[in-house]
């Protein structure tokens, strides 16, 4: 029997990409899922929408925002697990709003700590990112790696992170981190690299804008990093600790797009457009991932490939060309 099964499961972030397939996930495993989504007029639930009718049907979706802590409480009430991701992630638009992201990643993971610790949850997974730990000191990067906040973006998860670590330390409040590395797949948008480059190419576009062709990220697919997630909520002695999830190889953002012309079977030319480029000391030149204790400690380790994950997501943006504005850059 699934650990998650009949478990009730709060899943904040969840009309978001990696929240969408974790809670598709999880909902395939039995939980009983609370998904929560950023709170709109038109009722919009985010990538939940674009989940199959027989998902949306077994999940309880509420609608809030993650900033108001008599929400949060509210939301956390009565589940046994969270799994936080809600955030602000768009590292340009940092650059515009970095008071938003205080505001959201910071203040609300508080506030999805505080009411873990009053409530009595069993577990709370945190969502880092890969960006607290900057261009690589040395690789593959390991979780002691030193943190650099080179955008507002990566600055305010460091900040949520050592709340987390806080409250473990202080309260012994039963939470994990997870570090994700770059993870892609079916339903990301266009403000990151993959999307922007198949969809583009989806709508035959002949040159393909992107920002800086050098640095080197480390990909992982969706369902791996949602499988991540999983491996460490059921795991006791991740309490605690702070578990990258990430492939270990590394791929130039222009050797990507050759990658992705070539999956398409496409003829198209890779130019750099000045608008997409980070200012020089925020941008993050190259990471590469260790797993080693994703592998010892929750025996998580990824299934899909590149070029398979890059196949799927290929299919799924050919089919939903809709989705993405290819004239307009996201920031």
């Amino acid at each position: 029997m699934s650990y998650f099964q009949g478990k009730a499961v709060l899943v904040t972030g969840a009309g978001g990409f990696i929240g969408s397939h974790l809670t598709e996930r999880l909902v395939r495993n039995g939980a009983r899922v609370r998904a929560m989504a950023h709170y709109n007029s038109r009722n919009d639930w985010g990538n939940l929408e674009l989940l199959d009718q027989d998902i949306r049907d077994n999940c309880e979706v509420i609608c809030g925002d993650i900033r108001d802590a008599y929400f949060c409480r509210q939301a956390v009430k009565d589940q046994a697990v969270v799994m936080h991701l809600a955030a602000l992630i768009a590292i340009p638009y940092s650059y515009i709003a970095p008071a938003d992201y205080v505001a959201t990643n910071i203040n609300g993971t508080l506030n999805i700590l505080q009411a873990g610790r009053d409530l009595g949850v069993e577990k709370i997974v945190h969502t880092s990112t890969s960006e607290t730990y900057g261009t690589a000191q040395y690789v593959p990067i390991d979780e002691k790696h030193p943190m650099q906040g080179q955008s507002p973006y990566s600055a305010s998860k460091i900040g949520a992170d050592k709340i987390a670590e806080s409250f473990y330390l202080s309260f012994g409040t039963p939470v994990a981190t997870i570090r994700p590395f770059n993870t892609y797949g079916p339903r990301q948008s266009a403000r990151a690299v993959i999307p922007t480059i198949i969809s583009q190419l989806a709508a035959g576009k002949k040159q393909i804008k992107l920002g800086a062709l050098d640095p080197v990220r480390d990909l992982t697919y969706a369902q791996d990093t949602a499988a991540a997630f999983m491996a460490i909520a059921q795991c006791p002695e991740s309490c605690g600790e702070v578990i990258n999830a990430g492939n270990g190889q590394g791929i130039s953002i222009g050797d990507l797009a050759k990658l992705i012309i070539e999956l398409m079977n496409v003829d198209a030319e890779i130019i750099c457009d000045n608008q997409r480029v980070r200012p020089e000391k925020s941008e993050v030149q190259r990471l590469i991932c260790s797993a080693e204790k994703a592998r010892s400690l929750v025996n998580w380790q990824p299934e899909y490939s590149l070029r398979q994950g890059l196949s799927n997501t290929i299919e799924y943006i050919e089919k939903n060309q809709n989705l993405y504005k290819t004239d307009i850059y996201n920031v």
